[in-house]
């Protein structure tokens, strides 16, 4: 029997930070804003990657794309190692890896007429005429839920949803293997979150598409995810299917998480679990498991000892002493 080999594999990832103090900005210390992930992506699923603001998923993310430097570690896509290539030998694999970034607007030129904007990719990556390239745009545009007529508009003249369409028409105009949704749908209104989901869903199907889907709203993640990667501070702290990690959690942290998503049934009361202090510094890392100083069932040996990543059920993997 032939084993699949994952789309991507990322291995002890690792992405500091330094931190530069003085007059000559001589290095002290370092935001640890990913510590040793490990995680294969396979061809065609989804992979939710949840945690609190400043747990390292986007750094995770934008890392695994090339858009920040790794420290250490390899990341392979389709078997080859891509970890520390330079912009031109990244480039072939830059086609086949694509980013829909959180906030739509920002990506985009405001002085840039959108078809202009979509055209750049075709630009740089094929010999398409001008006017294959505005054809091509124009097919996109409609894809996506928008009009042909949008082509010689500006950013400021979409509503916020569908300055999102574009950007994932951007993302799917070479028709990459791998898109990283960094919170994509979290600076829309729940209806529009819904249509957008529904599109992504509906080009993944089409396209054969693999996502990997950041974001902070567990109850997007349970229904677009088919993997969920909780991290804390940087690291791991559990991973498995989304039915595993919803209805059998093992990690506290993730029990904490999960505890906050509102109930749908009004007057029926859930108990939430309330994590005390703060999410603890990257640049001053704590000993031992790093969520030890919020952990409500933590001992001693939490303090002084990193817990061993280990397979709790067959694909369901915790880092906790206690479990």
């Amino acid at each position: 029997m032939t084993v699949q080999q994952p789309l991507l594999e990322v291995k002890d990832l690792k992405k500091y930070f330094p931190v530069k103090t003085g007059i000559l900005q001589r290095t002290t210390s370092h935001v640890k804003a990913v510590q040793n992930v490990s995680v294969e992506v396979k061809e065609g699923e989804t992979l939710g990657i949840v945690g609190e603001s400043g747990c390292g998923k986007s750094t995770f993310g934008r890392t695994i794309l090339g858009l920040e430097d790794l420290t250490d570690g390899t990341i392979k896509f389709r078997g080859e190692n891509i970890a520390g290539l330079s912009k031109r030998k990244l480039k072939p694999y830059k086609k086949d890896m694509q980013m829909i970034f959180q906030d739509p607007f920002a990506s985009l030129n405001p002085r840039q007429r959108i078809g202009n904007a979509l055209e750049e990719v075709f630009v740089i990556h094929s010999k398409m005429s001008k006017k294959e390239r505005e054809q091509r745009v124009r097919e996109l545009l409609v894809e996506v839920g928008l009009e042909e007529e949008h082509y010689d508009r500006y950013p400021h003249e979409f509503s916020g949803g569908q300055r999102q369409r574009i950007g994932i028409a951007r993302a799917i105009a070479l028709n990459p293997s791998l898109i990283v949704c960094d919170e994509a749908v979290s600076a829309l209104d729940v209806s529009v979150q819904a249509q957008i989901i529904r599109l992504l869903m509906n080009l993944q199907k089409k396209y054969q598409l693999t996502y990997m889907f950041i974001s902070h709203d567990l109850g997007v993640v349970r229904h677009m995810c088919d993997r969920v990667l909780v991290m804390y501070l940087g690291t791991m702290v559990e991973l498995g299917t989304s039915d595993q990690i919803y209805k059998n959690p093992q990690h506290p942290y993730t029990k904490a998480l999960l505890s906050a998503i509102p109930r749908p049934v009004p007057g029926r009361k859930k108990e939430r679990i309330r994590l005390e202090g703060d999410l603890p510094s990257a640049s001053n890392y704590p000993t031992g498991c790093p969520f030890h100083t919020r952990c409500p069932i933590a001992q001693e040996h939490c303090k002084t000892t990193v817990p061993e990543w280990r397979e709790v059920e067959t694909g369901h993997f915790v880092a906790c002493h206690e479990v």
